[in-house]
């Protein structure tokens, strides 16, 4: 009696065990963990005067990193005022030209009211009031004249301002400022180095929150969706390592199987792809494998 007692439970035993796991005892699906990776690139040329940072560092969205050599765009755009400052000289008597000549035909205007009103009284002549006309129109012709001159020397100071507003941008954009909150994956330059635009500087990513990459079969589509809760596992030392996830994607369109799946018959299977976002806790890394099982809650942790 006392043997069927412990076979009856260790049964018992066995079986709630089982009736933990999957359906079938294995996971819904196997992929790697990835990140959304940014690669920091200079923009400008120049030698890099100053580059504080390391791999595996830790920086915050909008931190200063260092900047590249400004010194020849400093001396570009003294250049460029000292260039402004003369031609604006220049402008200057053209424009004290058209001031005399404005002022002069703001008088000639006054006297032909006058000789208007004169020749109402029958006091001033025909001819008087045609050469006050004729003097304004004499001015007109002498302000349009010299603004004609002074349009090339317009232009080019406002092409000066453009060149200036050009090197501020540069100069400015010789600060190397962090984009984004991460981890810095890999240093690409070193400091005193020289680079040039484009030339990528550091590689970075937000390891806090991972992204799983799993693939699922056609069948397994109506028991996934977008915001469900499922569970990642993880190899520990012991045992499975699990973590809470929720599927952030669901891809919309069927693909063939990655070549990282080695089986002949699943290779040639239509799957589909998907995301879930993972909350790392310093364990996950880029490209590690993982499992995902959909029903969480019946899964041993």
């Amino acid at each position: 009696m006392k043997y069927f007692k412990h076979i009856l439970a260790t049964t018992i035993i066995v079986t709630s065990l089982f009736s933990c796991g999957n359906d079938n005892g294995k996971a819904n699906g196997y992929g790697n963990f990835e990140a959304t990776e940014i690669t920091i690139s200079a923009e400008n040329n120049g030698k890099l005067m100053q580059f504080n940072l390391e791999e595996g560092d830790v920086l915050k969205e909008n931190q200063f990193i260092g900047y590249i050599d400004t010194i020849p765009l400093s001396l570009k755009r003294e250049q460029l005022e000292v260039t402004k400052a003369v031609i604006g000289s220049k402008s200057k008597g053209v424009l004290s030209q058209i001031s005399v000549l404005n002022s002069r035909l703001k008088t000639a205007n006054t006297n032909k009211s006058r000789v208007e009103n004169l020749i109402k009284d029958n006091a001033g002549t025909q001819k008087q009031l045609d050469d006050v006309s004729g003097e304004i129109d004499v001015i007109r012709n002498q302000i349009r004249s010299v603004e004609i001159q002074n349009a090339p020397v317009v232009n080019e100071l406002k092409s000066i301002d453009v060149q200036l507003k050009q090197i501020d941008d540069q100069i400015e954009k010789s600060k190397i400022i962090n984009p984004s909150n991460g981890t810095v994956l890999t240093k690409y330059a070193e400091p005193n180095e020289i680079t040039a635009f484009g030339k990528p500087l550091y590689k970075i990513a937000d390891l806090h929150t991972m992204q799983l990459r799993v693939y699922i079969s056609e069948t397994q589509l109506a028991t996934i969706k977008i915001g469900q809760e499922v569970t990642v596992k993880i190899d520990n030392v012991d045992a499975m390592k699990s973590y809470k996830g929720k599927v952030s994607w669901i891809s919309s369109e069927a693909e063939f199987t990655p070549k990282i799946i080695q089986t002949k018959d699943e290779r040639v299977a239509l799957v589909y792809a998907v995301k879930i976002n993972v909350s790392n806790d310093g364990s996950l890394k880029i490209g590690m494998p993982a499992e995902l099982w959909l029903n969480h809650s019946e899964v041993n942790n």
